[in-house]
């Protein structure tokens, strides 16, 4: 079976750039393959080489696709149930490869809509760093967010159709990751959002939340309207 067709204005996996992570992970379902004798030694170091020549899935997939694991994309978010109603569709659409945010002595955030790009650093020194991803479009299938605090907060907050890695450490510090309260709802289209990076006596924290709602005045709070 082949690879589904996007939707308009989506690029089609099979286009998309793979990682380092990737190449490592069917380098180690190789060596594994290799160990239960379904390899050649010389089959083995031919993929091997193939792995890390790999620079797209379609380059990536066919190689352990004679395999148990066959076609399975390391970081691909497993297919799920159909998002809630009232869930912001993915957006995918041009943006910039690297960006930063900064909050030093102060505050930075980014929120409403807006273009997350493909690798994005927020530092935090002695202040707050807030990044909102709820409404966000996506400039790649897969970005990766490195967030450094240092005596500050970084908040990192998802809906609930976005994968999420958390890869951060903790230095007399926290590195959270979401909790359960609110569960990841996964299409095939969900992009994937790793967070990267280290909080020296600070925090980093990835929250899951569901779509902003419409703002309320007053009365409506208060039940008047």
């Amino acid at each position: 079976m082949g690879l589904p067709e996007p939707h308009p204005g989506q690029p089609r996996r099979a286009d998309l750039r793979v990682s380092d992570a990737d190449r490592h992970a069917v380098a180690d379902i190789l060596r594994e393959a290799a160990g239960e004798g379904r390899l050649e030694i010389d089959e083995l170091e031919e993929r091997l080489e193939e792995t890390y020549k790999a620079k797209t899935y379609a380059d990536l997939e066919p190689i352990t696709q004679d395999l148990p694991v066959a076609g399975q994309a390391p970081v691909m978010p497993p297919p799920a149930a159909a998002p809630a109603t009232g869930a912001v569709p993915v957006v995918y659409g041009q943006g910039e490869a690297n960006d930063s945010a900064s909050a030093f002595l102060s505050n930075v955030e980014r929120k409403g809509v807006w273009v997350v790009p493909q690798h994005l650093s927020v530092n935090a020194v002695l202040g707050d760093a807030n990044i909102d991803l709820r409404e966000a479009h996506y400039s790649a299938r897969e970005v990766v967010i490195n967030a450094t605090s240092v005596l500050g907060s970084v908040k990192v907050t998802v809906p609930p159709h976005v994968h999420v890695i958390v890869e951060g450490n903790g230095v007399l510090g926290d590195f959270k990751e979401p909790s359960e309260k609110v569960p990841e709802v996964l299409t095939a289209d969900s992009p994937v959002v790793r967070v990267r990076g280290i909080a020296v006596l600070g925090d980093v924290t990835v929250k899951r939340r569901g779509p902003r709602g419409p703002k309320r005045t007053l009365k409506q709070h208060l039940g008047l309207e």
